[in-house]
């Protein structure tokens, strides 16, 4: 086998500049035709009861990402199950109001209308064990590199943010 030749094959077939050389402009086109285009999971792969009803709450084009994550921490022996989707802007600054000028902590820094939850591009997960809601748990970081694995952006990475439970829909379209 001629890895040049290979490589051009590739090239032509992908319709790139075909050059022989395995650069940055091959590879992109290689994971855009293998990976950003492979759907997560089937749309009719349904999870729990409770988790179908919050996901129907989101953009169909989120969907299958909900139910990948709860599918994939299934596959590694965590339970969880999507807790919380779209929410109208009124539901936003009640939540955004708690901890501030209504009791309890501080669940959120985004007001109504700046939250991706407000358009169907967010979904929040709980973790369950027996039946039982987890608030605090080590298996939500878990959580948080699944869902980032299959290309949701996790409201945990980078932030000066409590929750770790949030996931939002990328701006390549994997998700949420």
């Amino acid at each position: 086998m001629n890895i040049p030749e290979v490589i051009r094959a590739i090239q032509k077939a992908l319709g790139i500049g075909v050059d022989g050389y395995a650069g940055s402009e091959t590879w992109q086109a290689i994971y855009n035709r293998i990976v950003a285009n492979a759907p997560l999971t089937a749309t009719s792969d349904k999870v729990d009861d409770r988790s179908e009803k919050v996901i129907a709450t989101l953009l169909p084009e989120v969907q299958p990402s909900a139910r990948a994550l709860v599918t994939k921490a299934a596959a590694d022996g965590i339970t969880i199950k999507v807790i919380s989707g779209l929410r109208t802007y009124d539901e936003q600054n009640d939540l955004y109001a708690q901890g501030r000028t209504k009791p309890g902590r501080i669940v959120t820094n985004a007001r109504g209308g700046h939250s991706n939850h407000n358009f169907g591009i967010a979904f929040d997960v709980g973790v369950f064990e027996g039946g039982q809601y987890l608030d605090e748990s080590p298996k939500y970081k878990a959580v948080g590199v699944l869902g980032m694995d299959l290309g949701l952006e996790w409201a945990a990475t980078g932030r000066q943010f409590r929750t770790n439970r949030i996931f939002s829909c990328g701006q390549n379209g994997l998700v949420i």
